[in-house]
């Protein structure tokens, strides 16, 4: 945390051109908004990081220590731009809003056309963090100023309460902090509530970093202009003016930026693009050919081995009774064609968290074909959920249950491959029910696929291991990328589990006819899983979640 700096007298004596307490109230002003500011670009690079690289706990980490870190270094430096406070917060304010305007631009730049952007989130942090760090000292020795050597002498040359706190260090240095607390508030809510989802990262940033720049200038230049020298106030002036066209202009070329990005990321075959409350939904892939769906970043579908997954997904399940079907997550509408082929299905639940993808699953015309337009069928009921919470308050239970989620390697999704999610979902399941789980990739993270497989037994299930293989897709983790690796696993592993006894992987004898499963085959796959099991997985639970290996 940083400490209150000391009070630092000033070295002019020229008195500023408003009154005291007016001048008082605008340096006030201005700490609020640099503050607002200063946590915007913390929580836009936390937001971004956890976006392109994964593991939102680690980046959040990085981010806030690495900051609150350079924030002293700042702190320290700044002393020695305390003799000329006026123009050194005018320069700093400027490239605050230089730095933390443009940070997610080019956060977002190294990305897609370098693929590594984990340098360069560490740089911002700590350029951000010194720049923020050094606007309390020099603020302490601005907010000084405005009290000049008559101030406290009023009217008949009575000393009020309100001119006294004007000489008072501690009173001041109370008015700074709750000022900076209370913008950092309001930049807090307005980040998520505000820019996020009106501008973006990248507009919301750029805006951000004008306004900081227009309040750390108009401060200097007008409350402060006699402390600073015609050349000072030059240098001030065109600082800001510079910066403020620099985060024009990218804010005029942010949509081209985009694109190419986005070009650069996921090739030249975007046709939708969508940026819903939750995430970023993008579809790649001509309207003739297979699409592919991706999720922040993720691929979440490729239609050229989508069904590979999605046979071995629900088909096992489907095994017995199977008339009321609930499926979590899976909002591309994929595993619900797979449940409704079966005529003794009588209901098909999806729970899925953004009505977005389920939306652009409903109309895009490739995704709508290759799922079989499962939405439009009567048998298909649509709930927008969180999966956890939806299950605390479930009520009736369900012959099959689909775990069809993100991967447990994303930090958010850690929740829902808890021991305390398995137990929500056991009491779901009818008796006889069964419970399918995607796992992740079984061969290049088995401790986080027998991790799953640990935490569905201390919730009281019976397991049964299997996988499949899938088709390399250039794009890590089908269906998801964690790990910021580039390397793209080729299969998939799941867990079918009973609250009974040890299932039996197998079809049902009306299974439709499939293309990539068959009984043998899921023999086997079970048998090379079992050689993969190792004797010391713990399960995840909410207090100790213990995925992302």
């Amino acid at each position: 945390m940083i400490e209150p700096p000391m009070s630092m007298p000033s070295t002019h004596v020229a008195r500023p051109p408003v009154r005291p307490r007016a001048g008082r109230s605008l340096v006030l002003a201005a700490v609020f908004v640099c503050a607002a500011c200063g946590l915007v670009y913390e929580l836009e690079l936390v937001a971004l990081a956890s976006y392109l690289i994964g593991d939102s706990v680690t980046q959040a980490s990085v981010v806030l220590s690495v900051m609150v870190f350079a924030m002293g270094v700042g702190s320290l430096l700044a002393k020695r731009l305390c003799c000329r406070a006026a123009v050194g917060f005018g320069l700093v304010e400027a490239a605050l809003a230089l730095v933390g305007g443009c940070s997610a631009l080019v956060l977002y730049a190294t990305f897609a056309w370098m693929g590594e952007s984990r340098y360069v989130l560490v740089g911002f942090s700590l350029a951000i963090g010194v720049l923020i760090g050094a606007e309390i000292p020099l603020l302490m020795s601005l907010i000084q100023r405005t009290s000049g050597p008559e101030a406290g002498l009023r009217g008949r040359g009575r000393r009020t309460d309100d001119d006294a706190s004007d000489d008072d260090p501690a009173g001041t240095v109370a008015e700074l902090f709750a000022a900076d607390y209370v913008g950092a508030l309001v930049g807090g809510l307005a980040f998520p509530f505000l820019l996020l989802p009106w501008l973006g990262q990248l507009t919301g940033a750029l805006l951000t970093g004008a306004v900081n720049a227009v309040a750390g200038g108009a401060l200097v230049l007008w409350v402060f202009r006699r402390d600073m020298t015609p050349r000072s106030r030059a240098l001030v002036v065109a600082a800001n003016a510079t910066v403020l066209a620099v985060l024009a202009t990218a804010t005029a070329h942010v949509g081209e930026f985009e694109g190419a990005a986005r070009r650069a990321v996921y090739g030249d075959r975007v046709r939708v693009a969508v940026q819903t409350e939750m995430q970023e939904v993008v579809v790649t892939g001509g309207l003739a050919g297979p699409p592919e769906l991706f999720l922040d970043g993720r691929l979440r579908v490729s239609g050229h081995d989508e069904q590979r997954y999605h046979e071995a997904l629900v088909h096992p399940a489907m095994r017995g009774r199977h008339a009321r079907v609930l499926i979590l997550g899976g909002g591309d509408g994929l595993a619900a064609r797979e449940a409704l082929r079966y005529p003794g299905t009588a209901s098909v639940t999806v729970v899925e968290l953004d009505p977005g993808v389920v939306r652009i699953a409903r109309t895009d015309p490739a995704l709508a074909k290759l799922n079989g337009h499962a939405y439009r069928d009567r048998r298909t009921r649509v709930v927008y959920a969180d999966a956890f919470r939806w299950l605390r308050s479930a009520s009736g239970t369900y012959d099959v249950i689909v775990s069809d989620l993100p991967d447990p390697g994303i930090t958010t999704s850690a929740k829902l491959y808890s021991a305390e999610f398995y137990g929500l979902a056991a009491g779901a399941l009818a008796d006889g029910g069964r419970l399918v789980v995607h796992a992740g990739p079984l061969t290049t993270r088995p401790r986080t696929y027998w991790t799953v497989e640990a935490s569905l037994r201390a919730a009281g299930f019976a397991t049964r291991p299997y996988g499949t293989r899938g088709r390399a897709s250039g794009f890590p983790a089908g269906p998801d990328r964690t790990g910021g690796t580039r390397a793209a696993p080729a299969d998939w592993g799941f867990i079918l589990a009973t609250t009974g006894p040890r299932p039996t992987l197998g079809l049902a004898p009306d299974a439709p006819r499939l293309r990539t499963l068959t009984p043998a085959s899921l023999r086997t796959a079970a048998r090379l899983a079992d050689r993969t099991r190792p004797d010391d997985m713990i399960p995840s639970t909410l207090v100790h979640p213990r995925y992302g290996n």
